[in-house]
């Protein structure tokens, strides 16, 4: 009896999954890609030190794999979702990051469950989108839920979420609260448990897509305003100890990134944004990471829409400098 009971529920157990290996099979992974063959939104590259691997992942879902930055294999479905969540069987994930933390490894990303309705502002149906985090023992997956449902609000769509480990040593995540609702789109932090299981407290307002004086969009007369897309910030500090983020916004229909410090050196800022952006245009959604030769790198996509309307995102890499106050983007690199 006690055997057909387990029996019965890891067949539940296992059938409320949506299984990396069983979208394995079905993907065809191909090796020695180089990096400008690659479509991929939002990229994110974990340099893995343990296994001197670099794993890319961003919108989709799915990872890539290298030793040198410059070829690839892939790509790898790495999630494990939990189906009976508010996310449901097939969720999009957007702009998914991984972050090793106490020597575990965290997925953080957006998932959208287009089922599910949450708002109408402004005649925009808002579906079900949400920060999300789950966790595995090894980089490349799989990634596993674990307790908490809900990280943020059920009402409100959030996306982008990013890890920081602020000055009081606590872990926050860093997320957009989207611009379909708020109608402003905003930055905002909130403490997470020491395990990254779940979130602590209240959210915090770090600053608005309107604070920005280089994002620019038309109001119906045809003047200015500030655009009102905040998306995809990331955290760094310099080697001076300032405290800065990249995050993207559009000048009109000009994809384009900006940075922003804070002067009190923590994430309750105030951020003082810089008056220009920092990338050429039409690159975006960048975080930063160290190649295994201790170089600086900015990892980007570009954007460019074709004569049919298509767009399409490549991932490209920047050098950086940070050894003084602030970010320079010295040049594009070339794997």
């Amino acid at each position: 009896m006690r055997k057909t009971i387990f029996s019965f529920l890891a067949v539940m157990f296992l059938a409320t999954f949506t299984h990396a290996q069983d979208y394995d099979h079905r993907l065809k992974v191909k090796e020695n890609i180089p990096l400008d063959s690659i479509r991929l939104s939002d990229p994110f590259v974990l340099a893995d030190k343990a296994t001197r691997t670099y794993y890319m992942t961003g919108t989709g879902g799915m990872m890539w794999k290298s030793k040198n930055l410059k070829t690839w294999t892939g790509p790898f479905m790495v999630t494990n979702v939990d189906t009976t969540s508010w996310m449901g069987p097939r969720p999009m994930i957007w702009a998914a990051e991984i972050h090793k933390y106490k020597n575990k490894y965290y997925y953080f990303a957006t998932f959208t469950n287009q089922k599910v309705m949450i708002d109408t502002v402004e005649n925009n149906v808002i579906e079900r989108r949400a920060c999300h985090v789950l966790v595995s023992n090894k980089p490349d997956g799989p990634y596993v839920p674990m307790s908490d449902k809900e990280y943020l609000p059920a009402d409100m769509p959030t996306l982008d979420g990013t890890l920081w480990i602020d000055k009081d040593k606590k872990p926050y995540m860093v997320f957009c609260y989207e611009w379909l609702q708020n109608l402003n789109g905003t930055i905002e932090k909130i403490q997470m448990k020491p395990d990254l299981s779940g979130t602590i407290g209240e959210r915090k307002l770090m600053f608005r897509a309107s604070d920005s004086p280089w994002s620019r969009e038309k109001n119906p007369d045809g003047s200015d305003k500030p655009n009102k897309v905040t998306d995809g910030p990331f955290l760094f500090k310099t080697a001076k100890g300032k405290l800065g983020m990249i995050w993207t916004s559009w000048v009109y229909d000009v994809y384009t990134q900006g940075v922003a410090y804070s002067e009190s050196g923590t994430l309750d800022g105030p951020w003082v944004h810089e008056q220009n952006p920092i990338t050429p245009a039409n690159f975006g959604h960048g975080m930063l990471f160290k190649d295994f030769n201790g170089r600086t790198l900015m990892a980007v996509h570009s954007h460019y829409k074709t004569n049919e309307g298509k767009v399409i995102r490549i991932p490209h890499f920047f050098l950086v400098d940070l050894s003084g106050e602030k970010m320079i983007v010295v040049r594009e690199i070339i794997p």
